[in-house]
């Protein structure tokens, strides 16, 4: 029976593909968004080794802060930024999806907001 060599090399051939896509995420992606202390416009440089996601969340108002706990998988990715506010320490958890140069997150600051938010591939 052909069918059961057939789904095996089409699995085998998606597993190929998903750490390809991760590399793509590489690089510089650039985010404006509104929140409850004003506009905020964050520059998000990425570095990517297998599904493991590392670089910097540079704010405009406070500068860059490590990105730690990042993870790619598939189109799914997350990461934390843990941000020095006013000298209180903020974890911020992201998590969405990236769709070709554009990534859909949602940002959840501390227990105090949520927002979505997106992310674009700096050109």
């Amino acid at each position: 029976m052909i069918y059961p060599k057939v789904l095996t090399a089409a699995a085998l051939a998606v597993s190929f593909l998903t750490p390809g896509y991760a590399a793509d995420l590489a690089g510089k992606w650039t985010s404006e968004f509104e929140s409850q202390v004003g506009k905020q416009k964050y520059t998000y440089d990425l570095k990517v080794t297998g599904d493991k996601v590392t670089g910097q969340a540079i704010s405009d108002q406070r500068g860059p802060v490590e990105i730690t706990e990042g993870k790619i998988t598939g189109d799914e990715i997350s990461f934390v930024e843990n941000a020095n506010i006013q000298g209180n320490e903020i974890r911020i958890e992201y998590k969405g999806k990236v769709s070709g140069d554009e990534m859909k997150l949602t940002r959840k600051v501390g227990d105090f907001a949520t927002y979505e938010i997106v992310a674009k591939r700096a050109k």
